[in-house]
């Protein structure tokens, strides 16, 4: 099996989509990210992936926390902005739990890294979720390489 029938089968399992976001000294730094899940309720535990080469990685190793933000059908826009699909563009971050988050999201977690684990060509980051906060809505979904809505701006 070569690379692109594998990328082809997994675009198969449709996903919401998140866009993490970490802070380190200052310079805030965000991904978009559909690698996402949750891990243990005792304690509670969420799992994201981080390409190897990915600037994010070192965002998180200094800051050691981050936040997870699951995206509503409204943010497709922040989600490709973050994919660096979209340049350019000037975000303004919210602020929860002294840490940065998209407005407007379905859920932001903020989460300690718990722990860590190089897997492949990514970086593995578990962590502990010490605050979230939710809101009503319906969630931005990515199924086959498309979004499920489009952008209207």
């Amino acid at each position: 099996m070569d690379d692109r029938m594998f990328r082809t089968a997994m675009g198969k399992f449709a996903t919401g989509v998140t866009v993490i976001v970490s802070e380190a000294n200052g310079d805030v730094h965000g991904m978009t990210a559909n690698a996402f899940m949750s891990v243990s309720l005792e304690p509670k535990l969420i799992l994201i992936s981080v390409g190897k080469n990915a600037k994010m990685n070192q965002t998180i190793e200094e800051a050691q926390k981050f936040t997870v933000n699951i995206l509503s059908d409204q943010q497709q826009e922040m989600s490709m902005i973050f994919a660096g699909q979209l340049k350019d563009r000037d975000v303004a971050f919210d602020t929860f739990e002294d840490l940065p988050v998209i407005g407007n999201s379905l859920v932001s977690l903020a989460c300690h890294v718990y722990d860590s684990h190089e897997a492949g060509d990514h970086i593995l980051y578990i962590g502990e979720v010490f605050n979230l906060s939710v809101q009503d809505g319906e969630p931005l979904t990515f199924f086959e390489g498309k979004y499920n809505s489009q952008v209207t701006s």
